[in-house]
């Protein structure tokens, strides 16, 4: 009988484990999209719509609870994502980029932040790395003027 109840807590806890993990990745998945539009307006040179995406991004991240992704990481998020927002130029868009890619790469590798895999591609001629929902080069960094430049570092699935 003891053996039971404990089998049965066990199993609620685990439940209970993996329906938090669930909520905690599907909030951190929404901010990852939110990137890829900025990523996306990057790669297409329209320094708006980068703004934009980044103000997107930035709401996002304001509802994201701080036992999801710490204060001071959100906080440096919310910080690069401004930056993208204020500027209208696009290589400053850009640079910003950098560091927003560095740091939704390392929550892309702690969290489960899409169902199908999610691609670090590389771009030497930057130096920069940034996160695809595909395996296909569209490079944010330079767009049009060296859109294939690069290629998949890892996939995270």
């Amino acid at each position: 009988m003891k053996k039971y109840i404990i089998t049965i807590l066990f199993s609620l806890f685990t439940a209970v484990s993996l329906s938090a993990q669930s909520k905690k990745n599907a909030q951190v998945a929404k901010l990852y999209q939110n990137y890829i539009q900025i990523k996306s307006a990057l790669s297409s040179d329209n320094a708006d719509k980068a703004s934009r995406a980044a103000l997107e991004f930035i709401k996002t991240a304001s509802t994201l609870n701080y036992k999801v992704v710490s204060e001071g990481n959100l906080n440096i998020l919310k910080k690069d994502a401004a930056t993208i927002s204020d500027s209208r130029i696009i290589n400053t868009q850009r640079e910003t980029f950098f560091n927003l890619s560095d740091n939704m790469i390392a929550l892309a590798k702690e969290y489960i932040i899409s169902d199908k895999p999610v691609y670090i591609q590389y771009c030497p001629m930057a130096d920069g790395s940034w996160l695809s929902n595909e395996s296909n080069i569209v490079n944010p960094y330079y767009g049009s003027s060296m859109l294939s430049c690069g290629s998949v570092k890892s996939i995270i699935k």
